[in-house]
């Protein structure tokens, strides 16, 4: 299988405006509708920008084990499909957080290759780490209106157990949300259940 470089363009690029963490979750459940096992999401976004309720989202829709969680300080979760839930026989989720690990040989180590073909396989902070896995890829970048791209700007976000997410006082703070499909598995962009929503 050819790999592409990290540096290939986008087969196209989607832009979204939510503004609540409901809404969020939602986009997450309804991107969760398109997902097969092998795909691969690499998300990126500032502290506080929803990357933990977007892939909640996704693991609600892929009908897999609640209690999604930042994977931070164990670096990989595996949330099993459910048996008796809403998409049996479903994938797993396979939730990664690379913001620790410094290269793609660390990624390594970590053996995706083991669970990638038959899961969804979502990386946080993956970004120039987890592009050799796959020929094919979707990238979801997150953005705070408020915040200014670091890695300390959690501004309106709070900590509870270890896991930053949304402040009920921010729920409204608008975020941008930009999807970019790569690879032969993305050629054409997926349409996506938002319109009941009011996601545009």
């Amino acid at each position: 299988m050819s790999v592409p470089a990290a540096a290939d363009p986008p087969r196209w690029v989607r832009n979204l405006k939510v503004t609540t963490a409901e809404q969020t979750h939602a986009l997450g459940a309804a991107l969760a509708e398109v997902l097969r096992a092998g795909d691969l999401l690499v998300l990126t976004g500032e502290l506080g920008a929803g990357k933990t309720t977007f892939t909640q989202g996704l693991g609600e829709g892929l009908g897999v084990r609640e209690g999604i969680i930042s994977p931070t300080f164990v670096l990989v979760r595996i949330h099993p499909n459910l048996p008796d839930g809403p998409n049996p026989g479903g994938p797993d989720l396979v939730h990664v957080d690379a913001y620790r690990l410094g290269s793609a040989s660390e990624i390594d180590d970590i053996d995706l290759e083991n669970t990638l073909d038959s899961s969804v396989t979502v990386v946080e902070w993956g970004r120039d780490r987890v592009e050799h896995l796959s020929d094919s890829r979707l990238e979801v970048e997150l953005h705070r209106s408020t915040g200014n791209g670091a890695v300390g700007a959690a501004v309106g976000a709070r900590e509870t157990d270890g896991v930053l997410d949304f402040d009920a006082e921010d729920d409204d703070e608008p975020r941008t949300i930009i999807i970019r499909g790569f690879g032969p598995r993305w050629a054409d962009q997926p349409v996506l259940n938002l319109a009941s929503e009011g996601i545009s």
